[in-house]
């Protein structure tokens, strides 16, 4: 079962390129790159759902965007020259899976139209674009797409 991300970066800084990452290691590729204006950026990805309630408790995803391990799995956003920008930062912002239940799985399955979405500030505290772990991550919903 194909799964629709929704990612919405809240106020990064303005001049810098965000993307998602397409595989690991150094065999990866940034798509969907876009430099910041300032105002919320978004993000939208498919993944793959690996596994089914009956096997296992928590769902595990896969496909060329998810990393990580089966019990830890993420998503990475690249920043800067990760993203294939000349100069400035050298970042990734790492969105953990966590917290998808199969509730919510069940939920998507019904409505072709709904994706998991969330959503975090672009920005750190010292004013340059978020690196590392999405802390507090508020985790995923369930909502529906919009065009």
């Amino acid at each position: 079962m194909d799964i629709q991300l929704c990612i919405l970066l809240q106020n990064p800084p303005a001049g810098v390129d965000f993307g998602i990452q397409k595989g690991s290691g150094n065999r990866y590729e940034t798509i969907q790159t876009q430099r910041s204006d300032g105002l919320d950026m978004q993000f939208r990805l498919t993944i793959q759902l690996k596994n089914d309630p009956q096997k296992i408790n928590e769902p595990r995803f896969s496909g060329p965007f998810v990393q990580g391990t089966p019990a830890s799995q993420f998503i990475y956003i690249d920043v800067g020259e990760f993203a294939g920008q000349v100069g400035g930062w050298s970042r990734r912002v790492k969105i953990p899976l966590s917290g998808v239940t199969w509730d919510m799985i069940t939920q998507l399955s019904h409505h072709s139209a709904a994706c998991l979405t969330t959503s975090f500030p672009g920005t750190a505290k010292d004013g340059s674009p978020i690196c590392a772990t999405v802390k507090p991550f508020e985790g995923w919903k369930v909502d529906m797409l919009s065009n």
